[in-house]
Formats: C-alpha cells, structure tokens, sequence
C-alpha cells in the first residue's frame, strides 16, 4: 500500500500477523547503509536514501520500518561494522564468549553462527574451548588485524534462510543480525527447523534493546537497515510464534543489549520470565515517543549549533551507525568537523549522507578539539583516557 507521502506501507506486523497502523516517528530520507565504507565525500553525499516509517504493534510490542525496502540492502564486504578494536567492547565480548561456553559445554560441539559479521566473535569462543564452528554472513571476508582463524572453523559468504535449514549443530548464535530482518516470522522459522531435527540444540541471541531507544527517544540509534526493534518481551514473543521456547532473556553492556536463550519447543515449556511482562509500557512509551524524540532533537541540535556559533571545534567519536543517524537527523555539516573512531578498516573512509571523514584518534593532536561527543556512554571512559594520553582536554559529552 502507498499513502499520500510516497511511503510504500505495510501495516501487518512481520512478527505477530495482526495490524499494526500507527505511525510513531517517520523520516523522509537517511542513507540506506550506515556502516559501509565509502571511499570519497563525493560519494558520501549522493549515497542513496530512502524514507522510514516505524510503525508499532500495539498487539506483540513489535517496532518496524514498515517503508522497508529489503531489495536496496546489501551486506557486502564493504560493510564495516565490527566493534572488536575497542578494548572495552574486547571484554565484554570474551566474557560473553566465555559464559555461552562454559553454560552450554561447547567443547568437542559443532556452532553456527548466523550473522557472524567478520568472524571475530566465532573466533574468540572456539579458539579456547575446542569447539567445531561454521559462520555464515554476506559480509564476511578474512583480513590481518581481525583475530587468527582456527582449526574447525568455516564461513560461507551468504545470507542464512531456508536452504540452509538442513545444516546441523549442538548451538546456533545469533547476534546484532535480528535487528536486520525482515520479515522476522520467516528467519525465526528457519532456526527453529534446525533446532527441532538437532537433539538438545540451543539457542543464543543478541539483539538491540528496542525499548531504551524509545524509553532515551535515542534517535541516534534509528537507521534504515535496522528494520526491526525489540522490547525483551517483544522478542521472546517472536520466539514463541516461531515455536522456539525461550529458557532465558536479560539485559547487557550497560542495558543497550538483549541476550535470550532458547530452544526447540517440546514436551516441556519454560513460563513467561519477569522481564518479557512489558507490553504495557511498550505502548504507553510508543503514544510519545515523537514527542520525546522531537524534545531530545531539540537539546542536542542547541547544543552543538551553540558551540560551533561560539567557535569550539567539535568532533564525534564513534564512526558507525550512531554517528550517521546523529549528522543526517540533525542536518549538520560544517558544526562537526571530524569523527574518531579506533577501527582501522573505517580510517581514511567517509560517513554516507554528509560525507564526514573517519580519522584514527592520534589526528586529534592536530585537531584539538574543544568539544567530543561520544557516541555510546559506554565507551567514555576509554575514550577520556586516550584523549589524557594525548594530553587533550576537551570537554566530553555523551549520547544517553
């Protein structure tokens, strides 16, 4: 269906099947991709863009795109999203690796991951714990800097869905990839097809927490590949739907993840945890949420055009998603005069929609900034200590 503005509109939720109309935050036109790399401003400015509409399911909780064109997306090896060059997300990833290994005893067992980007993670929880690894992502491509291959590992350069449902494993990972899909109901399926012919196969999965971005009104963290937002509740539901039995479901890396595990659904169902009871606040915080986004644009769209008017030099640090939707939300241009970020592969590169070059964090020597706004709080404090390093001592704000 189209409406009046051009929006090409679905209004079936791709997780539940019941109607979901309303419209709770729309953009005319952002980048298509958020973290690919692009090798000239040039090409930067006239990346394609195309309209969102997020619409939510009053029904399951369920955010979406429901102007999401799936044919436009390609994760292809220009793709860049790997946050492993940060040691503060290094350590939260071997402990994440570390606990899936001792709670499911992966030695000796065979683990798909779907969605496993550059291999980074598959890597770092077979290498130590003997286990038998097959990564699977359009993306994927092996390069110096990224983590050593190991024995028992493989990767197929393709997207997952039904053709490969007759692979076979002890523990399917999922992780930041659900966020990606549409339509949820299809992808859920596929891994539960698996999970039902593997013998005490479980499940792991990693996604956004859909709530906090509505909860912050994060506009930072709304991009067009991201078609799908999930409340913890919202998630296991889709589980549920798809006939996987979700066993448990928390918060991490500061609340901004959810982990849920599962299983295939059989003579045994684990009850509905604590924390999947949030429909209720999912609609009350989907009524406003135009109007808190509206109010948090206005803070931050002040305070940089405040600080550049009065002559500070600001740079963003943080070279991915949130800094794309962050400029092209807030129409900025000249008020940021560099992004940071640690990722060699995004060094040198240019952000789509405004064409802002990536630079490593020694350029900021040069630089000097007066302002740095960090993209995710979490990295705050690795950052303050790069930038004392250096002897820089701007004043450092982060998004919420």
């Amino acid at each position: 269906m189209r409406d009046n503005t051009g929006l090409v509109r679905s209004n079936t939720c791709p997780c539940c099947g019941e109607e979901a109309s309303q419209t709770i935050y729309r953009l005319p036109a952002i980048p298509i991709h958020s973290c690919i790399l692009l090798d000239s401003a040039d090409a930067a400015l006239s990346y394609p863009r195309l309209a969102l509409d997020l619409a939510f399911c009053g029904a399951c909780g369920f955010v979406f795109n429901r102007a999401f064109d799936a044919s436009v997306m390609d994760y292809t090896a220009d793709f860049e999203q790997s946050q492993h060059f940060s040691g503060t997300f290094n350590a939260f990833a071997r402990k994440f690796a570390a606990e899936i290994a001792e709670r499911f005893d992966i030695s000796g067992k065979r683990v798909l991951e779907i969605g496993c980007g550059k291999g980074e993670f598959l890597i770092e929880l077979c290498k130590g714990h003997d286990a038998i690894g097959l990564g699977i992502d359009p993306g994927y491509r092996a390069d110096d800097g990224r983590g050593k291959t190991v024995e028992g590992l493989e990767f197929i350069v393709d997207n997952f869905g039904p053709k490969y449902e007759n692979l076979e494993a002890d523990l399917i990972l999922c992780r930041h990839t659900l966020e990606h899909i549409f339509p949820v109901s299809t992808f859920l399926r596929s891994v539960s097809e698996i999970a039902k012919k593997c013998k005490d196969l479980s499940v792991v999965f990693e996604t956004p927490d859909g709530m906090r971005v509505l909860e912050e009104g994060a506009f930072w963290d709304i991009y067009y590949e991201h078609c799908c937002y999930f409340s913890p509740g919202a998630l296991a539901r889709a589980f549920r739907n798809a006939d996987l039995d979700v066993t448990h479901l928390e918060l991490a890396y500061g609340d901004q993840y959810i982990i849920q595990y599962a299983r295939a659904l059989g003579d045994r169902t684990t009850p509905p945890l604590p924390i999947e009871n949030d429909l209720h606040k999912m609609r009350k915080l989907a009524a406003d949420f135009g109007e808190r986004v509206a109010a948090v644009r206005q803070v931050w769209n002040s305070l940089i055009r405040s600080a550049s008017a009065a002559g500070k030099r600001i740079v963003l640090w943080g070279g991915s998603s949130k800094a794309v939707a962050f400029l092209t939300t807030l129409n900025l241009q000249d008020e940021v005069i560099a992004v940071v970020d640690v990722n060699p592969y995004k060094q040198g590169k240019f952000l789509p929609g405004t064409g802002h070059r990536v630079v490593e964090p020694q350029a900021l020597s040069n630089i000097r900034p007066d302002l740095v706004v960090v993209m995710n709080p979490i990295y705050v404090e690795e950052i303050a200590a790069t930038l004392e390093a250096m002897s820089l001592t701007p004043e450092i704000v982060a998004l919420t």
